[in-house]
């Protein structure tokens, strides 16, 4: 099919800022606006379309390691294990070298159309040196320094609705950081892209997606299910990088619905599609806190109110990707159950096909078999009694449990 690899990118984005809200602190569309600020700014710098297309995305998921720092203990971290907060008043989730290189980790493979390495590894580099890895001046690539610039930018400013005031602030705060946190060419490739108002109304929640999606180069190309799959499958190491209870949830669900499609004789493109749907079937679950996912003890009812909330985050994420029509059903559905029980839309039995049935058994199976917080992993036999248990209640397809019985036993 024909895919525009940012397009997927940036209906991923809004996850991404959840993560982020979470572990920083940060504001919403924050990186959607790091994006935007970090390819104006380029524009100016004379960066070609191919570079501005492989700025866009790494701008968008700068932060995308940040999942696996918060849950990685680091030397000199403090008593809990978080880092100890910055000076400069930043959330403490930016003062850690942990997420740059996790980060980079978790996008080994991606398809740059440039070839570009290490830019989300030194996005915390400073031009006088005092970064993380004390990269100075030109040693530290240009598309690092420009997502530097910008989210600082971002970090500094009320940019969702920022007004005379907050512009001169953020002015002044570049004229006293140049030389020191940034380049003066870059302060003044950003001075120009800002003389325009349009910039700063592009900059407001109710309009970023959109200026985003305008400003983007677009480079769409063939790729098969299964090249997209290798995409999808660096997202669901992110995914599942959130906690250590579900580090390879994703992956290992991928797994298992790559042998049901070939024990059912699917073709080899469904099987990529539905493994892609298991690739991205939490993607939702970036906008539940840590404090949820990692309690040990029961959920509370506002706490599993919040948690119901991931498969409609993950659907509104896929909805809007041409050709993912079937993904998003089958990601979507999988907590919906055949009595209407399910969630988060109650769907009736006659409202689920088949390998959205499939999903939500895989899901059940797969969950049970891992560590949680609240109990150890299940054997094969306990799990099968959980879910013939559940088939009882006509909640789950019967038929597809002893399949799984068969498969996995």
């Amino acid at each position: 099919m024909n895919f525009n690899l940012n397009n997927l990118v940036v209906a991923l984005s809004h996850a991404i800022d959840f993560m982020e809200i979470d572990f920083l602190g940060v504001v919403s569309n924050h990186s959607k606006r790091v994006a935007y600020i970090a390819m104006r700014t380029a524009e100016h710098a004379g960066l070609s379309r191919e570079s501005l297309f492989d700025l866009a995305t790494l701008a968008i998921l700068h932060d995308n390691g940040i999942g696996a720092a918060f849950r990685t203990p680091r030397t000199g971290d403090g008593p809990d294990g978080n880092p100890p907060a910055p000076s400069n008043g930043f959330p403490a989730m930016e003062g850690a070298a942990a997420h740059c290189v996790a980060g980079e980790e978790n996008l080994k493979g991606y398809p740059l159309l440039t070839g570009v390495r290490n830019i989300i590894t030194y996005h915390h580099e400073n031009w006088d040196g005092s970064g993380f890895f004390h990269l100075k001046g030109d040693e530290i690539p240009l598309m690092a320094q420009l997502i530097r610039i910008a989210d600082l930018i971002e970090l500094k400013g009320n940019l969702g609705g920022v007004d005379y005031e907050g512009k001169r602030q953020l002015y002044d705060y570049l004229e006293r950081q140049t030389g020191t946190l940034f380049s003066k060419d870059l302060v003044d490739s950003f001075h120009e892209t800002a003389a325009y108002p349009a910039f700063w109304l592009d900059l407001k929640d109710e309009f970023i997606r959109d200026a985003l999606h305008r400003i983007a180069p677009q480079f769409a190309q063939e790729m098969s299910w299964s090249e997209i799959r290798e995409v999808t499958k660096i997202f669901s190491r992110i995914i599942d990088s959130k906690s250590r209870f579900t580090r390879m949830h994703s992956q290992e669900l991928s797994e298992r619905a790559g042998r049901m499609g070939s024990f059912y004789g699917m073709s080899g493109e469904e099987i990529d599609e539905l493994r892609i749907a298991a690739d991205l079937h939490d993607i939702g679950k970036l906008a539940v806190s840590n404090s949820i996912l990692d309690k040990e003890g029961k959920l509370g009812p506002q706490e599993i109110d919040v948690i119901q909330r991931h498969t409609y985050y993950t659907r509104v994420s896929l909805e809007s990707i041409a050709g993912f029509e079937r993904i998003t059903e089958w990601a979507a559905n999988h907590h919906e159950k055949l009595d209407g029980s399910g969630y988060p839309y109650r769907k009736p039995a006659a409202g689920l096909d088949f390998n959205s049935r499939l999903m939500a058994c895989l899901d059940i199976y797969q969950a049970l078999a891992e560590e949680r917080p609240y109990r150890t992993a299940l054997s094969h036999e306990r799990t099968m009694e959980i879910l013939r248990g559940m088939t009882a209640q006509g909640k789950i397809e019967a038929a597809i449990v002893e399949d799984l019985d068969r498969v996995f036993g």
